[in-house]
């Protein structure tokens, strides 16, 4: 008699080393479970007996953040995706969240996943979603996120992922953020865009403020090198976004131009931290399916990838 292979409840881990870092994968969602470097946590972790917590590392296709009510319309028919967040009756965070992946290559350091997106309630079309993890030589995280289209027609896509960062025992109120962005997203109560506006007070994060002092939940566009038609270029075509902490140590998200929008998400319900910081890659944002903004479709048979990853100063 076969004994029934028990898989942890947030699926097989892949664990990477490499140049003094350390990343642990899981297959469900294509998660970020764990990361250091140097012995330093960079990303808040979780054990692989549960879910993660709060969405954390997780990558989001083929929508980030919300749609709101779950519903969209396509040619003229309302399309209704399940309402998965429903205390504010929205779809969030994609419909992999609780897919697991399968591994197409795996080596000491690096792993690529792959789970499809098989039409549903509200996404009537095929994809495939392909997640890259690679810890580089100098032990920092590189990822990409690649969709493919396999349906005969052109398919709507945002792509996303939500990893919280920390850095090593540092308590998250004595940590400083930055974002280098000049414009955010006002919403609803139910956490839909309404407008944009220019950065200003708790929200102005270009030159730093400390945690305790921006519990947010909000969207930020208008980066530094990212592909909007008014966004300043930076030096090596990556914007950074960054954490500090007092001794000078730092850990910061990294994105390519095809990334527009972060969404940072300070928040005092992460289990187990008084504070817990998101900092959160898009090609879109919340409700781009009604919205259409930085909504993007894919050609029948094409791909697109979106990429970004964490790097450090721990000296």
């Amino acid at each position: 008699m076969n004994t029934p292979r028990i898989l942890a409840a947030s699926g097989q881990q892949f664990t990477l080393r490499r140049g003094g870092g350390c990343v642990i994968v899981a297959s469900l969602a294509a998660g970020l479970r764990y990361y250091d470097r140097a012995g330093v946590e960079l990303v808040e972790s979780y054990g692989t007996d549960g879910t993660a917590p709060g969405a954390a590392g997780i990558t989001l296709a083929p929508f980030a953040n919300r749609v709101d009510g779950g519903r969209w319309e396509l040619n003229g028919t309302v399309q209704q995706l399940d309402i998965t967040e429903v205390e504010r009756n929205n779809a969030i965070h994609g419909l992999l969240r609780n897919t697991g992946y399968t591994a197409l290559e795996s080596s000491d350091h690096h792993v690529l996943l792959e789970a499809g997106i098989f039409p549903q309630h509200g996404y009537p079309f095929l994809a495939r979603h392909q997640v890259r993890y690679e810890l580089l030589e100098s032990g920092e995280l590189r990822v990409e996120q690649t969709l493919i289209n396999d349906s005969p027609t052109p398919a709507p896509f945002v792509l996303g992922a939500h990893p919280y960062f920390r850095i090593g025992n540092t308590a998250p109120e004595e940590l400083t953020i930055m974002v280098d962005a000049q414009t955010r997203l006002t919403v609803t109560d139910r956490m839909i865009p309404t407008d944009r506006v220019p950065v200003g007070g708790i929200y102005d994060l270009r030159h730093g403020r400390p945690v305790k002092d921006a519990v947010m939940d909000t969207a930020f566009t208008h980066l530094a090198g990212s592909a909007a038609d008014d966004g300043p270029s930076a030096d090596d075509g990556v914007t950074r976004h960054t954490l500090h902490a007092p001794d000078g140590r730092s850990v910061s998200l990294w994105h390519d131009g095809t990334v527009r929008y972060v969404h940072v998400y300070i928040t005092e319900t992460f289990p187990g931290r008084s504070l817990a910081v998101a900092m959160e890659p898009m090609t879109g944002p919340a409700n781009a399916f009604n919205s259409g903004e930085g909504l993007k479709w894919l050609e029948p048979g094409a791909s697109f990838t979106m990429r970004w990853g964490i790097d450090s100063v721990l000296e």
